[in-house]
C-alpha cells in the first residue's frame, strides 16, 4: 500500500527566490487576522460537507456491487478508509493558526484555471503540488482496478475522482481549487494505471506513484510574482 504522502519534486529556483522574498516582508497583523478569519470559515464549510461525501460513497459502493466490479470496490473501500484515517489524524493533532507561517507570508505565486487567476504563497503552492501528486497516485490505483475488472475506460466515475478531497483539510486554497488539481492528476494517473504504463508519472520504491516534475509544472503553471 502506498505511503500517505507521495514525495514531492525538489524545490526549483522559484522556490528559493520565494524564500528570500519571505525574509524581506511579512503581512501586517490586520492582514493576518483577515486571512485567518477567512480560512476558519472555509475550514468550517469543508467539515460541514462530510455527510454529503458519505452519501456519495455509499451510492458508489452500491453501484460497484451491482456491477460486480470487485477490484474497483476494493480500491474504493481502501480509499475511503485511508481518507477518514487521514482526517482523524489531522483533527487529533489540533491546528494553531497563529503558529502557521502561511498566515504571515505574502503571496508570491500566480496561477490560474477556468479563466480565473489566483495568487498564493509557497505553502499554498506546495498544497497544489500535493493535490496533483495525490490525484495521480489515486488515479493510477483506480485505473488499474478498472483494468483488472475488465471495465471500460472511465476516469471520472471512481469515487476518489468525484470526491477529490484526499489530503485536503479546508486550508490554504479553496476546496474547488484543490479538487480541480487533484482531478488533473487523477485523470493522468488513471490513464497510466489503466494502460499499465508511465507516461505522466513514475513509481516510487515504496509503491506510491508520483507525477513527473515536468508534467506537474505544466499542470500548475505557477509563476513567481514580482514583489
Amino acid at each position: 500500500m502506498p505511503r500517505d504522502t507521495p514525495r514531492r519534486p525538489t524545490a526549483d529556483r522559484n522556490d528559493r527566490d520565494d524564500r528570500r522574498n519571505e525574509q524581506l516582508q511579512r503581512l501586517s497583523r490586520d492582514q493576518q487576522e483577515r486571512r485567518i478569519r477567512d480560512e476558519r470559515q472555509r475550514a468550517d464549510q469543508y467539515r460541514r460537507s462530510q455527510d454529503e461525501r458519505r452519501r456519495l460513497a455509499e451510492q458508489r459502493t452500491r453501484d460497484l456491487e451491482r456491477q460486480r466490479r470487485h477490484a474497483q470496490y476494493r480500491y474504493q473501500q481502501d480509499y475511503y478508509r485511508r481518507f477518514y484515517a487521514q482526517q482523524a489524524r489531522w483533527q487529533a493533532r489540533g491546528y494553531d493558526y497563529n503558529r502557521d507561517p502561511y498566515y504571515s507570508t505574502p503571496a508570491s505565486y500566480r496561477y490560474g484555471w477556468g479563466g480565473v487567476f489566483y495568487e498564493t504563497n509557497r505553502y499554498g503552492a506546495d498544497l497544489l503540488r500535493q493535490a496533483v501528486n495525490y490525484g495521480y497516485n489515486e488515479g493510477f490505483e483506480a485505473g488499474r482496478a478498472d483494468r483488472q475488472d475488465g471495465w471500460g475506460f472511465s476516469y471520472d466515475t471512481p469515487y476518489a475522482y468525484q470526491d477529490a478531497n484526499y489530503g485536503y483539510y479546508g486550508y490554504y486554497v479553496s476546496q474547488g481549487t484543490y479538487n480541480h488539481y487533484f482531478r488533473e492528476g487523477f485523470r493522468r494517473g488513471y490513464e497510466d494505471g489503466y494502460y499499465n504504463r508511465y507516461r505522466y508519472g513514475t513509481r516510487e520504491s515504496n509503491g506510491s506513484y508520483v507525477m513527473l516534475g515536468a508534467v506537474l509544472g505544466t499542470i500548475l503553471g505557477l509563476t513567481l510574482l514580482n514583489n
